[in-house]
């Protein structure tokens, strides 16, 4: 199954690796966070899995036509998670600052919710070479 390059083992296994840390949020949100609602628990689910999905299509791109510069896997996906948990912090800041508050306490190092830009960075790097390692990645992941 994994000889050749397949954006479907791809997609498969960003969304394998995003259930799973959405899982651990969705379980472990209530320990850190006691006011978290199930909204939010489901939130940060579905958040990590799309984030799985979509580092799995991106790896498609392994060239960025306007800068004109090799795009691999390493620097592709963590650009991703980082992004895409920034966007989710700018548009939640008061929510991920209390989960964070509620976690570390206020005269802490992590109080700022922009720490999980850093996070989704990290998830990123670990969805993208899971992704590229089992699924390939470049063009050769849509030639049939």
């Amino acid at each position: 199954m994994f000889e050749n390059p397949s954006l479907i083992t791809r997609l498969a296994v960003g969304k394998i690796i995003g259930v799973l840390f959405g899982l651990v949020g969705f379980v472990f949100l209530p320990y850190f966070y006691p006011e978290s609602d199930w909204l939010l628990r489901w939130g940060i689910l579905l958040w990590y899995t799309t984030l799985g999905a979509i580092i799995g299509v991106f790896g498609v791109f392994t060239y960025h036509p306007i800068l004109k510069l090799p795009f691999p896997w390493w620097f592709r996906a963590p650009l991703l998670g980082a992004w895409m948990n920034f966007v989710l912090t700018f548009f939640a800041f008061d929510t991920m600052q209390a989960v964070l508050i509620s976690a570390f306490g206020d005269n802490n190092t992590f109080h700022s919710p922009f720490w999980f830009t850093l996070e989704g960075a990290i998830i990123g790097l670990i969805m993208g070479y899971f992704a590229t390692r089992l699924g390939g990645e470049g063009v050769k992941t849509v030639e049939h």
